[in-house]
């Protein structure tokens, strides 16, 4: 394993994909949507659930959020959130890396072959970087999933 005191070796950290133990499971993370879509050999137009950092990250993405609504997305942890076709989950990066830091958002998807378990050969092999911290990889539940509007809330997953 390399390590890493500076990000300036890391250029166009955008365009790579990352294995890391997100806030719900193991996952790959991206900037760049047609590599994840290729890793996980699905379709290109099927969305990828974008993370961010924060809420102001998420507000300059112009994702609008029912007023009515906005206090339900600050308080749910580990919980994803569609609203106009948009989906997207603000996750605080548990792990201290700069790397993580430096990106207001991702895109994420579960680090296994479409339809299989996690596999740690599998991952190694498509992964650009890899994060991981003294507790190692450890596949959790997925992120719970609501779809919401101005009137209602409908959990899908």
């Amino acid at each position: 394993m390399v390590k890493f005191y500076s990000t300036t070796r890391l250029f166009s950290i955008e365009t790579k994909v990352i294995l890391t133990q997100t806030d719900t499971t193991v996952g790959f993370l991206s900037q760049n949507g047609t590599k994840l879509s290729h890793i996980k050999s699905r379709s290109s137009k099927k969305p990828f659930i974008k993370v961010y950092t924060n809420f102001q990250a998420l507000r300059e993405d112009n994702i609008r959020v029912p007023n009515s609504k906005k206090n339900l997305i600050r308080r749910r942890k580990k919980t994803t959130f569609i609203v106009k076709h948009k989906s997207f989950r603000v996750a605080q990066t548990t792990l201290h890396s700069s790397v993580l830091r430096k990106l207001k958002w991702n895109y994420s998807t579960s680090a296994n072959e479409q339809g299989k378990e996690f596999s740690r050969t599998f991952c190694e092999e498509k992964a650009d970087i890899i994060i991981e911290d003294k507790n190692r990889f450890c596949q959790n539940r997925a992120s719970v999933l609501f779809k919401i509007n101005n009137k209602k809330i409908k959990r899908l997953r």
